[in-house]
């Protein structure tokens, strides 16, 4: 932690996050999701949906939906790391409640657990009237050493 010019005591941003912040991130400019909010085990990203995102049958691709859970919940845990910290993600469910055509997206990802080596982080996924769309889960491993410095 460091200290602020006010004296008070401030957490230290993981390099993934700041990297995440300062540059472009490949996945999120190639398929258009924005991460809003980082910090404290949670995180917010949004996507507006478009035809270039749909599916044969119209509407949008689930692993889109995946993609963008996967990033909301991959900053989420990032946010309870220490710096010289890193992860992998163990398994990742998701579930699909309706079928998204062009709306606004909004994925809220929280860790429910975090242990010393493990965590557990669910988002869910809302569209613009507030509905939810999709719920899906993740369970991280945490690296450390040589495995955490190769990433």
């Amino acid at each position: 932690m460091a200290e602020t010019k006010t004296g008070a005591l401030s957490q230290a941003v993981h390099p993934f996050i700041e990297r995440a912040r300062t540059s472009t991130v490949s996945i999120a400019a190639l398929i258009g999701f924005d991460v809003e909010e980082i910090g404290a085990g949670r995180a917010v990203a949004s996507l507006q949906t478009g035809p270039q995102h749909a599916n044969p049958m119209g509407t949008l691709h689930g692993g889109v939906l995946c993609d963008l859970t996967d990033a909301a919940m991959g900053m989420a845990f990032v946010s309870t790391l220490a710096p010289e910290e890193s992860f992998t993600t163990m398994a990742l469910n998701i579930n699909f409640f309706r079928p998204v055509w062009q709306t606004r997206l909004r994925a809220e990802a929280r860790v429910v657990n975090r242990g010393k080596n493990v965590g557990y982080i669910e988002c869910d996924v809302t569209d613009q009237d507030a509905k939810l769309v999709a719920k899906a889960t993740s369970t991280c491993f945490v690296l450390r050493d040589e495995q955490g410095r190769a990433r």
